[in-house]
């Protein structure tokens, strides 16, 4: 399991890509490509607008309040712990299976918002990875070399337990 300090946890407020203040705006970008989703919110967006993210990563919580309408879903789903500040083995494993069974739901016991990490690190070039920023929007992140070289950067924050 990999533990992110508290005194870490500041790298991970800025936008790891383009923050778009509604998912109305990057829609249309979507229809024809690889996209995965981590947030509650984000993803309820996609299915509202017709689309279905590859996985999709949940907690049934947003901003600490429980979420009463899960998405409706025909994929595999899948559930895992990964306690808060947290990037547990199981959840990675859930991850990586998720994709290969596609489209696919990840439910996790406790938080999900790390799950970004080892999304764009397992991710082709190109797939799309959409999350959300509390009360600003949705974060746009394109996988590529550079978005790799950032998650490898946070990750040597954390540490092994």
């Amino acid at each position: 399991m990999l533990i992110l300090p508290p005194e870490c946890r500041g790298l991970f407020k800025e936008p790891f890509g383009s923050l778009y203040p509604d998912f109305s705006d990057i829609s249309k970008e979507l229809t024809a490509r690889t996209f995965c989703c981590v947030g509650d919110v984000v993803t309820q967006n996609a299915f509202r607008f017709g689309l279905t993210p590859a996985v999709s990563v949940i907690d049934g919580v947003t901003k600490r309040s429980h979420v009463v309408t899960l998405p409706k879903f025909s994929g595999r789903t899948f559930t895992v712990s990964n306690p808060a500040g947290t990037i547990t083995g199981e959840l990675c494993d859930a991850l990586r299976t998720a994709y290969s069974m596609r489209p696919s739901l990840v439910l996790v016991e406790g938080e999900e918002d790390l799950a970004v990490l080892p999304l764009i690190e397992m991710l082709p070039d190109s797939a799309v990875i959409l999350y959300g920023q509390p009360d600003e929007g949705v974060v746009f992140c394109e996988v590529n070399s550079s978005l790799r070289k950032k998650a490898a950067e946070l990750l040597s924050c954390f540490v092994q337990s």
